[in-house]
């Protein structure tokens, strides 16, 4: 506004100093329009003083409010310390450093227990194959065992069939033998000059202590096969069952062990899970703690940058100001000497 009357009150004076000089070349015009001329030209010159007046008195409270805020956030103002700001973000940058150190550590936990727990897995089935061949083998050991006591029994009926048989040849010789007698003692005596016979009698005591020797030997041979496979077979059964109590022994220790194992990486799982959701929470709550003074920052940068702008207006607006002054200024001076004149 004030610029726009003061670019009136220009052209206006400037018009009015063209109608004075055009005034001053035309002697009967201004001789007969002196007076009211010069009440017009002092009425406007009193009209652009109130102006002048006015217009400075604005200036003046442009210039104490402009001070004033150069008072307050200009650039003699200190500014305003974000040192403790980066005291924080630097502590929390480090301890998320150090939450995926934590994290890295406790992967690297989880990875090796997971590596332990696949070993004992491998020595689980390892040991679980060992059983079963074990197994297999003590199956397959049931038939001979079977066998071996389908021969004892074989050869205790050849036993006994050979017991009787012998009973059998016993009776028969005695039978024989009473009959030889019978025929020696009879009234009939025939005298045969002949070469004397075999003797009978001998020759079936040699038969029975032959029988009787091979059945003696075929006993204990049988008795003794018998015994070396039966103790082969109990220590066998022994040796499996010892076995078999080591495996189980172990399988239960590695159960126990892969257990124990699961149970930690479950645990080591759990705290991984809460670590990564504290470790979320916290950069979320520090990004939004870090958005809002972002926002805060950038709300005091458009606030200065508005304020620099209005300065810049303000400056442009109080250099026009003076601009007008001066010309005003001039135009009075311009008066005053057209005045003297």
């Amino acid at each position: 506004l004030g610029f726009s009357s003061g670019g009136i009150c220009t052209r206006s004076v400037g018009g009015g100093f063209t109608r004075a000089s055009a005034g001053c070349g035309d002697g009967i015009l201004f001789a007969n329009n002196e007076k009211a001329t010069m009440q017009n030209l002092n009425d406007r010159l009193a009209s652009y003083l109130d102006k002048v007046r006015l217009l400075e008195g604005d200036n003046a409270d442009l210039e104490c409010k402009i001070r004033e805020w150069y008072a307050k956030v200009g650039p003699s103002c200190e500014p305003r310390d974000y040192s403790c700001f980066h005291k924080e973000i630097e502590d929390l940058q480090n301890q998320i450093l150090c939450a995926a150190m934590e994290t890295n550590k406790i992967l690297l936990n989880i990875d090796n227990n997971r590596m332990t727990a696949d070993d004992f897995r491998v020595k689980y089935e390892t040991e679980c194959g060992l059983r079963q061949n074990v197994d297999t083998d003590i199956c397959n050991l049931r038939p001979v065992l079977d066998q071996l006591a389908s021969c004892k029994t074989d050869l205790q009926l050849q036993c006994e069939a050979l017991t009787e048989e012998m009973c059998c040849l016993k009776t028969n010789h005695e039978e024989e033998m009473n009959c030889l007698r019978k025929q020696a003692t009879g009234d009939v005596s025939v005298e045969v000059n002949a070469c004397p016979g075999p003797d009978l009698r001998k020759i079936l005591e040699d038969l029975r202590c032959q029988y009787e020797t091979l059945m003696e030997r075929n006993r204990k041979e049988t008795e003794q096969w018998y015994a070396c496979k039966v103790e082969e077979v109990n220590l066998e059964v022994i040796t499996s069952s010892q076995e078999i109590e080591s495996s189980n022994k172990q399988v239960t220790e590695l159960r126990r062990q892969l257990q124990a194992l699961e149970i930690n990486v479950q645990a080591q799982l759990t705290m991984k899970e809460n670590l990564e959701s504290s470790l979320a929470e916290t950069e979320c709550r520090y990004n939004k703690y870090l958005a809002e003074l972002q926002n805060q920052i950038s709300c005091v940068e458009q606030r200065l940058a508005e304020i620099r702008a209005e300065m810049e207006c303000q400056n442009q607006e109080y250099k026009t100001l003076l601009d007008v002054k001066c010309r005003l200024e001039q135009e009075i001076q311009t008066y005053h000497c057209l005045l003297e004149g």
